[in-house]
């Protein structure tokens, strides 16, 4: 009679180990799926609400320039060329950073606009975003009704 009760004792307590186990794996991949989830909806939130911000400076300029007849900028176009040592939120940041540089341009006339000008206000200039530091070099400026500028952007110090 010993044996049978050590027997199933010993199930019992191989059977809520193992339930334990499981719920404690399962909970920890449930946990890190839903968190790479919520990391990449937070890198859309982020990059909407920039992009709600630009709109509505533009409308405001644009609005403010709608009785001149003159070809006037429209718009503040930032490619950052692929560099694998920054990371997306960083930057939207850059981009964000570079737009609010030249988001007084926005409404003016393009006839008026000196490129060379354009170029030196953030060219070879080190951005602080995060406690990391960025330099920024403009490799191609492209003045029409949209500003559409492509920088290159290396990391100076972490």
């Amino acid at each position: 009679m010993g044996k049978i009760k050590s027997k199933s004792y010993g199930f019992c307590i191989c059977f809520i180990t193992g339930l334990l186990v499981g719920t404690l794996i399962g909970t920890a991949i449930i946990t890190v799926l839903i968190s790479y989830r919520m990391d990449e909806q937070y890198k859309k939130i982020i990059s909407l609400e920039n992009t709600i911000q630009d709109r509505d400076a533009k409308l405001e300029k644009l609005e403010n320039s709608i009785n001149s007849y003159a070809v006037v900028l429209k718009n503040v176009e930032i490619y950052i060329l692929d560099n694998e040592e920054i990371d997306e939120l960083d930057k939207i940041d850059i981009e964000k950073a570079i737009k609010e540089k030249y988001a007084t341009l926005l409404g003016k006339e393009v006839k008026t606009m000196d490129p060379d000008i354009l170029v030196e206000v953030v060219d070879k200039r080190i951005l602080k975003i995060d406690k990391k530091e960025y330099r920024v070099n403009i490799r191609k400026l492209i003045l029409t009704e949209s500003l559409k500028i492509y920088v290159d952007v290396r990391v100076v110090n972490s």
